[in-house]
């Protein structure tokens, strides 16, 4: 049985993913949707044509990644597409944040993304693809975003050093780096609009034009997936050197 799975699925990014994948996967069996609200995730699955499967998970406890881990020992599925969309963020200043809500974004934007990287890879083979959504925060530090930038980094990190140690068996990663973006993360992530600079809102992009840019891109086998001009400028003013590096070091 082949299948895609993507987290954070009940709304934002990882809705609109399935919106969108749902219409050019083709030898896929099923979606699998995972998140922690059932009911959201089966009225996505209503509107999908695709089969869908909706699975009830919290991505930062223990226990339900191994219960996880054992649904896919016993169906071993092959996994065409793993898009690891769930994340969360909080926009304040480091001192001024709980110690549970740091370690809420490190264990769901670092751990858990790490994990299903790593409970899924097994299920992969040639021609297999992943998404990994980090964000255009990966690139510079940002105060009062400090931890969820540093979240993001780990996640862009990890998946350029992937995409190479993975060349070898025809499994392609693709980092998501937008800038804002139209979907509830905002809302959560801000307290008030006073952090929301007018630099960030004249940016802002579209959910739909960010995913079908991201689709595209991992059609393509890019390594990072960056939509609208502003981001790609950061992007290249920023990463050059590291580009040289990973074209020309090989592990």
């Amino acid at each position: 049985m082949n299948i895609a799975i993507i987290t954070g699925a009940s709304s934002g990014m990882g809705r609109e993913f399935a919106l969108q994948l749902d219409s050019c996967l083709g030898k896929t069996d099923e979606i699998w949707l995972l998140a922690r609200r059932k009911e959201s995730m089966e009225e996505l699955s209503s509107l999908l044509r695709t089969k869908a499967r909706a699975i009830s998970i919290d991505l930062t406890k223990d226990t339900e990644l191994n219960q996880f881990e054992e649904i896919l020992a016993i169906q071993n599925p092959r996994i065409t597409v793993l898009v690891n969309c769930a994340g969360v963020g909080s926009h304040k200043i480091f001192t001024g944040q709980s110690r549970e809500e740091i370690e809420s974004m490190i264990q769901l934007n670092i751990v858990a993304l790490t994990r299903m990287t790593m409970l899924c890879l097994p299920y992969m083979r040639k021609g297999s693809k992943m998404i990994q959504f980090s964000s255009g925060a990966a690139f510079v530090p940002q105060a009062a975003f400090a931890v969820y930038a540093a979240s993001k980094a780990y996640v862009y990190s990890l998946s350029r050093a992937l995409e190479q140690e993975l060349k070898g068996r025809g499994i392609t990663i693709t980092a998501v780096c937008p800038g804002p973006v139209n979907t509830p993360f905002i809302s959560n992530a801000y307290e008030d609009s006073s952090g929301f600079s007018p630099l960030k809102k004249i940016t802002i992009a579209k959910t739909s034009c960010v995913v079908k840019k991201a689709i595209d891109d991992c059609k393509r086998g890019k390594s990072v997936s960056l939509c609208g001009f502003p981001i790609k400028l950061l992007y290249l003013s920023t990463q050059s050197v590291q580009n040289l590096i990973l074209r020309f070091w090989k592990p």
